[in-house]
Formats: structure tokens, sequence, C-alpha cells
């Protein structure tokens, strides 16, 4: 049988439909339907038969959830499944062939006589869900693992699907390269967003970007009308097959259980079709699809034409570069001055608003804003900046963090913010949960510092153009792997990040790692400054706060029994020193003073 990229040049193909609907319905189970590729074999070789027999040319092997956190049992068992599971779909696959051959052969030739479909199996692979950052890493690694026994298992065809992003897969994409054909499906709203708050249209480009993909589209989430809706609204870079695999409708929980009504199978046959006539290569069905689904699909949908890869849809809007208001437009050669001023834990802002009304005498250039920093309650940081901005009239921006919000919420609060003319952010992942009241308050961790910036690429592409937002991200200059770190500042400018803070340089060496990072990356940085303002601060700092390195020479400049003023001129010392380690590199400086004591910006900035 051919290559299903030399299929896709001739006609298009038909996906089976779901899996595990279609397993629920006739077995009566919740379980997992991966767990019957070991335990119940005939069971999977049954339902691989019927979409078959219904017109399926891509049949997905039955390892959506083939993973350790789905199934929740070790890589050694889940790897177990996930062999079984893609031989059984091979052998269907070949038995499948065997028989269109045949039949072909028979007819006299394959253009003779309607002698069936050549099909493929699929090594199916969904998300493997998790909610601490820190597991990406081993995430990663796992999609590895797992797209590296499909290839031992002669996979030529892999399909990621119900994916809300690239980010976690695009390695094992990259790992598969050329050796199989790679399908990557998407799974949206009704409003053409995943739930990473990416629009379909950013990532069908992040796809095309991706050498490895042949073809990406949308699976799930939606019925057929939505589908097509999003696919006759996204620009198709044209590179890519596009694909179309629309859930049957919208399901009702019927005594805790999903389901669909399966009376409109002729509706969304219908549906399909249309898609298929709008110019998408590849269609088929997903949850709460059946093989009558299927079927019916094929009875409808002229397939055999196809030829072009999908580029139709809304026209590009014509649009002049967007205005600059970033906090550093037009000060090219001026060391910027960026000063933090912590919203406060009540009500009572008093001491802040003075101290940004202090700040308006010193010409810094931005006031930032943390978004409870710490994991601890505090005045919201957008709505703190936008009064400070308006009585103040100085530049602000808030800092937004993805701990606390999913991507409707951060969506949400960008509009507003735009709204209220708010338009720089530092974008941050933010601190977790304190272990105190993790049993009752949880993070929430949608995704990462770079996914928030690719999200509000995404909205400057799509609603700001005009004047589009401007945000940076933190550096860590005292993360152990350093290189790691530059890596990550690397993908952050990727992601449209236009300047970094840094983490408080605290010493030589603090300053060094910075200038490393400047010289790998070339980015425009900020370099923290913290002043303490006595022994006890520092000591707090250097204890209780992580990021924060506060090192025994910085310790030493500080006295016990110091007088108050005395303890000022030893902060505003270290934040001189730190500046001349840093002057000949740094684009500017970032203060975070403790207690938004701001009133020692002066002294710092005179002779500096």
């Amino acid at each position: 049988m051919k290559k299903l990229q030399e299929q896709l040049k001739t006609s298009k193909v038909l996906f089976d439909g779901a899996f595990g609907t279609y397993y629920a319905q006739l077995y009566e189970t919740h379980e997992l339907p991966e767990l019957a590729n070991c335990k119940a074999p005939e069971r999977v070789e049954r339902i691989h038969s019927e979409y078959l027999e219904a017109g399926a040319q891509i049949l997905r092997a039955n390892t959506f959830a083939c993973n350790t956190a789905s199934m929740d049992l070790p890589w050694e068992d889940v790897e177990r499944h996930l062999r079984a599971g893609y031989r059984i779909a091979k052998e269907a696959v070949r038995q499948a062939n065997a028989s269109f051959a045949g039949r072909a052969e028979a007819a006299g030739g394959i253009g003779t006589a309607d002698v069936g479909h050549p099909c493929w199996a699929a090594a199916d692979i969904g998300p493997i869900p998790y909610d601490d950052p820190a597991l990406r890493e081993t995430v990663m690694e796992e999609y590895k693992r797992i797209c590296r026994a499909f290839l031992e298992e002669g996979a030529e065809v892999f399909v990621f699907e119900t994916f809300s992003d690239l980010e976690d897969i695009r390695e094992a994409i990259e790992l598969i390269g050329d050796k199989a054909f790679v399908l990557v499906s998407f799974a949206m709203n009704q409003f053409g967003y995943s739930n990473s708050g990416l629009s379909a249209r950013k990532l069908m480009q992040q796809a095309a970007a991706l050498e490895a993909v042949d073809a990406a589209g949308f699976n799930c989430g939606i019925g057929p009308a939505h589908m097509q809706q999003i696919i006759r609204g996204v620009d198709f870079p044209g590179k890519k097959w596009v694909t179309a695999v629309p859930n049957a409708g919208y399901p009702q929980f019927i005594g805790n259980r999903m389901s669909f009504d399966a009376q409109n199978i002729e509706y969304f046959a219908g549906k399909v079709s249309d898609i298929a006539a709008d110019g998408v290569n590849i269609i088929g069905g997903c949850c709460g699809t059946t093989p009558e689904y299927i079927r019916r699909i094929r009875e409808l949908t002229e397939f055999g034409s196809n030829g072009e890869k999908l580029t139709a849809g809304r026209l590009q809007k014509e649009a002049g570069p967007g205005k600059d208001l970033s906090f550093f437009k037009g000060k090219d050669g001026k060391k910027l001055i960026a000063v933090e001023l912590a919203p406060p834990a009540g009500s009572d802002d008093e001491r802040l608003m003075e101290a940004a009304h202090l700040l308006m005498k010193n010409g810094v250039d931005v006031v930032t804003f943390p978004d409870s920093p710490s994991g601890r309650t505090r005045a919201d940081s957008i709505l703190m900046a936008e009064k400070v901005a308006r009585e103040t009239g100085m530049c602000v921006m808030p800092h937004i963090c993805c701990r606390d919000k999913n991507a409707i919420a951060m969506r949400s609060q960008l509009l507003g913010s735009y709204i209220n003319h708010i338009h720089n952010f530092l974008v941050i992942t933010g601190d977790p949960i304190p272990t105190m009241v993790r049993s009752s308050v949880k993070s929430v961790f949608n995704f990462d510092a770079v996914g928030l910036m690719n999200i509000i690429a995404d909205m400057n592409e799509d609603q700001f153009g005009q004047a589009p937002l401007c945000y940076g991200g933190a550096i860590n200059q005292t993360r152990k792997n350093l290189e790691a770190e530059i890596d990550r500042v690397k993908r952050k400018l990727e992601a449209g990040a236009s300047f970094f803070l840094t983490q408080p340089v605290s010493t030589a060496e603090n300053a060094e790692r910075v200038r490393a990072i400047k010289e790998a990356t070339g980015a425009r940085i900020l370099c923290g400054i913290m002043p303490f303002v006595s022994r006890k601060n520092a000591v707090f700092m250097k204890n209780e706060l992580t990021g924060i390195d506060v090192p025994d020479e910085v310790l030493l400049r500080y006295r016990d029994d110091m007088t108050k003023e005395e303890g000022e001129a030893a902060a505003v010392q270290l934040a001189k020193d730190m500046m001349a380690l840093t002057a000949d590199f740094a684009d500017g400086y970032y203060f975070s003073f403790p207690f938004n004591r701001v009133e020692l910006l002066e002294k710092i900035l005179q002779n500096s």
C-alpha cells in the first residue's frame, strides 16, 4: 500500500470515530478502554474491524490514554498496553488492506470497481495530564519514550490529538522527524481558542513552522457546525494537510455518564461532508461518533479529489505598523529605571500612593506591581497599577502570573487592562501556593510564562494590532543550571518578550551570571537591585524568599545595632556598588525597596 502522503495527493482520507465512546456503549463500563488491549483484546479487535468496514482509512490505535498519569500505572505496564494496542490496530489494518488488494486484483485494477480503500494504523497519543510546572520536563521525556516505543513497533503514522498547544510535544515530534507521517490535532472551544488560550490561527502557524508535522487541524471539544466556522475563519499556511474531526455534538450528562444524541448521524455526516468540500483533506469523527457516523460520511462525501493543501480562509487584515507604547520607547542609550511597589495586603493603600507620588520626581520610567508574590493575597496588581496611572500619570507595569487564573480569565484581564490604557506587563509563571493552604487553595498553572507570552502575542496580532501590548519576563540568574536559564530566556524572546528584569544582584558572581545571559541572548536586561535597610531585613530575605541570593558578604555590611539612618546608608551603598558592577552591560535597573521605602531612590541615583 502506498504511503499516506501519496494518497493525500489524489484523494481525501477518512479517520475512524471515537473508540472510547463506542467501547463504553458496547460494554457498559467506565473502565479505561486502553486496559482492554491486554485484558480483552477481542473487544478492541471488534471495534477496529467495525470502523474499517464502515470505510475508515486511518485507524487510531486504542492508545490515547496510554501514559503513566492517565492509567496510574508504572511505565512498564503502560508500555505493555501501548504496544499491544498498536499491534491489534496494525493487524486489523493488515487484514483490511489484504482484502482490499485481493478485491482490486479480482476486479482487474483499483480503478475498475468499488474495491475498498487503503488503510493505515496510527499511533494515537493524547495529552498527559499534569498540574505542577516542575513536572514539565518529566512529561516531555515520557512523550519521547512513547514515541520510541511506537517507532520500535514500526508505526508509520502518528496522531497527536486533543492538544491545546505544541509546547510539551515539540521535542517528541522532532524525535519522529521524517520516520513517519505526523498529524497534530488541537481541541478548541466554539470561539476558536484552545485551553492554553491560543487561537486556531496561531496554532496552525506554530504547526506549520515544525518541519516534522505533515498535517494539522482540530478535533474534540465542539460539534461540526462550530468546527466549520473556525476553519472558514483561519488563514491556513498552505504547508500542511488540514484535518477536521469534530465531536458528534455536545453531550449531556446522565447518571454521571457523558451521552451524545445518536439521532443526529445524518446532520453530522452532512456537515462533515461540507467541511470536506471546503477543502479540508482529512476528516472523521471524535467523541460520540460510532461506525454508523463514519459509514454515512463515506457515503455522502466526494473523496476522489484532493491535491492541494488548504489555504483559503478569512482575508488578512491590512494593518500598518502598530503604535509603540512600551515604557522604553525613545530612550535608547538611557539607563532605564523601574521601581516595584508592593500592593497592600489589606485595604489601606495610603503608603503605596505616597510612594508613587514620591517617584514622580525621580525620572522613573515605569512603576511595577507584583501579583500576590509568594502565593499570598495582595491587592490586585492590575487594579493597583490603574489607580497609580490615573492619579500620577506615570507609566505602570503590573506583573501577571500564571498561578491563579486559567486562559479565559487571563484573556479577560488583558482585555480589561488594554481598555484602561495599561500596555506594559511583566509576565511570570508565579510562586507556588504556600504549603499550609494547599488543601483549600489550588494553583491553576494552565501554562507557564512562555505559554502566557504566546497568548499575548496572539492577542497582539488578532486584537491589539494598532497598539500592541509590550511584555517582558523575569531572569533568575541564581538558578543552578545557568545554561537552562539562558535557554529559557531565548524561548521567552521567541515568544515576543522585549525586556527582562532579574532577581536582585547582590554579588560580583551574580553580576557575572547576568552578564553571561546578556552576551548569550542579547536581551534588554534591567538588573534587579534590592537595597536591604537593616540586618534583620537582609536575614529575612535570605531565609524566607526563594530566588533572592543574600550571601554572607552582604550580611557583613550590616550590624544588629545600626540606627535607621545607618541602615539606609548601607542600603544606598549596596545599591550603588551593584549598579557599578553591572554598569557596562545593564540596560537599566529594577529597584525593589523593602517596605516601599522609595525615598532612598534619589540618594541612590545621585552621582550614579
